[in-house]
């Protein structure tokens, strides 16, 4: 299945989760390392006017959620996909589009983690995300470690 397709069934999932579907949450591309996604801000603003710090984590969240599924159904793979801790940085407040991309953390590879799934029925990575502001500015960032586990 090619990347287009995987996204599409990504989004038929995302389409299916009632959180999601309130924040407006979109993924827009994925370009081979990271996933791109955006919200409204008109349905994730706070009582500022700027976007609620919990709507950026939670699309940052779900960013790295979608890239790891993304990468296992790349390999072939279906599993159950989970955050298992992550840590937030908020930086600058936000008045726009909440746009956000998550990527895999630089001393990680998906080879080793497809390979540890596959013999293992588990396996986990850290993945770096970002809420980007319209000047290129870093909005919020997250780090999260994220856990795959074989379907039963």
């Amino acid at each position: 299945m090619n990347d287009d397709a995987l996204l599409d069934a990504l989004r038929a999932t995302c389409a299916q989760m009632p959180p999601v579907v309130a924040m407006r949450m979109a993924l827009r591309r994925f370009d081979g390392t990271r996933l791109h996604t955006t919200a409204p801000l008109a349905a994730n603003v706070n009582d500022k006017g700027t976007a609620f710090g919990g709507s950026l984590v939670a699309l940052m969240t779900l960013a790295g959620w979608a890239l790891t599924t993304l990468q296992l159904r790349k390999a072939g793979l279906d599993a159950e996909v989970y955050v298992a801790d992550s840590q937030v940085r908020y930086r600058a407040p936000l008045l726009d589009e909440l746009v956000a991309q998550a990527w895999l953390a630089p001393e990680a590879d998906w080879a080793g983690f497809i390979d540890t799934f596959v013999r293992r029925g588990k396996a986990r990575a850290t993945l770096l995300a970002q809420v980007l502001l319209p000047d290129g500015g870093v909005a919020a960032e997250l780090s999260g470690r994220y856990v795959a586990l074989a379907k039963r």
